[in-house]
């Protein structure tokens, strides 16, 4: 007697993942480039051609040594995923705007090859790819990772929208307007010390509210990616929105590094704690780091509390480079540290399995 088919749909099989969010690898690296737009475009029209010039060349050169290392090893060539695109993009706006354009090309090689292909590709490399080019420039040719910022014009490099009103004797003011917002702040009292004038002079030139409505605008010198506070903010929301990235890494971040300066000047009796405080989170990398480096899938913690604790610790270092480093940024440097710690992190926070002790 043939038996009647069952009314119910079949049961089927398949590996995990199970839940899907629709989203892919191509569609987050090129979501995260066009979050970096806004910022990107700013910075070539404060800078000029050379800073597009500069882009370019780190996007090309990344996507080139990606292409030629995955064919040498036969491997399929995955250049249109936007992973090299998004580390070449990243390693530019971590390098001056009149930085040599061979550098940057190197960089971006270096970046590719040591620092991501050779410990797997994408998804096992333990590095951000981009800081580790940036970190190997620095190592090699620090002379043109440090000196070949923008100038704007023959007596303010700082800010155009800032003017010599705390009457700065003139060759004074033109050793602050040479440097970076953060060079400014750590190095340049040590030279105005030299011509006898004094701290409050300076303090109150960078603490101005002029000048820090340029540092949140984006009106001043520095790395590529270090333009626009504000620009970087809302790129950095638009990937909240999207979902890309948490909160948890980029607001630990940013609130730790707030917490530690405020605490910092206040406890040292410096008379400005609040401004600062606030000259160090929109200066520098800061937001970039927070929102676009130290919140990469790869080299970042997979648990809450892991990334809570990675942002922690990012800003810790940064606060302590800043401070008491031998360099005015830390960005770079405490995310690669904090990439080193990110396996012990996810060991100690990742949930107990249901019915287990460990």
């Amino acid at each position: 007697m043939p038996q009647k088919k069952s009314l119910a749909p079949e049961l089927v099989l398949s590996s995990a993942p199970h839940v899907k969010a629709g989203q892919s690898i191509t569609s987050i690296m090129w979501m995260v480039v066009l979050a970096l737009m806004p910022a990107t475009l700013y910075s070539v029209y404060l800078y000029g051609i050379h800073a597009l010039l500069v882009i370019c060349v780190a996007i090309i050169a990344a996507v080139a040594s990606e292409a030629l290392y995955l064919f040498l090893m036969k491997k399929p060539v995955t250049i249109l995923d936007g992973s090299a695109v998004i580390t070449g993009l990243l390693l530019a706006m971590n390098v001056p705007p009149d930085v040599p354009l061979w550098t940057v090309g190197i960089g971006s090689a270096f970046a590719i090859i040591i620092a991501k292909q050779l410990f797997g590709g994408l998804g096992f490399n333990i590095f951000n790819p981009a800081l580790a080019g940036r970190a190997f420039l620095m190592a090699s040719w620090p002379v043109y990772m440090t000196t070949k910022w923008h100038t704007f014009t023959p007596t303010n490099v700082l800010s155009q929208g800032i003017t010599n009103i705390t009457d700065m004797p003139e060759q004074a003011f033109d050793v602050v307007t040479q440097a970076t917002p953060l060079g400014a702040l750590k190095e340049v009292p040590k030279l105005l010390s030299d011509l006898h004038v004094l701290p409050d002079m300076l303090h109150n030139l960078l603490f101005s509210k002029e000048m820090l409505k340029s540092l949140f605008v984006g009106n001043v010198g520095g790395c590529i990616g270090e333009t626009s506070a504000l620009l970087l903010i809302l790129g950095g929301l638009f990937l909240l929105y999207k979902r890309i990235i948490t909160w948890h890494v980029p607001a630990m971040y940013i609130g730790t590094v707030v917490i530690f300066m405020y605490c910092y000047y206040s406890l040292s009796g410096f008379p400005y704690p609040v401004e600062a405080t606030v000259y160090h989170v929109f200066s520098g990398g800061l937001m970039l780091g927070a929102f676009f480096m130290a919140t990469d899938m790869v080299t970042s913690p997979v648990t809450w509390k892991g990334m809570l604790i990675f942002g922690a610790g990012c800003g810790i270092l940064t606060c302590v480079i800043r401070l008491w480093g031998g360099y005015p940024e830390g960005v770079s440097y405490s995310i690669l540290l904090m990439n080193t710690a990110v396996p012990l992190i996810d060991r100690y926070t990742k949930p107990r399995i249901f019915g287990t002790r460990a």
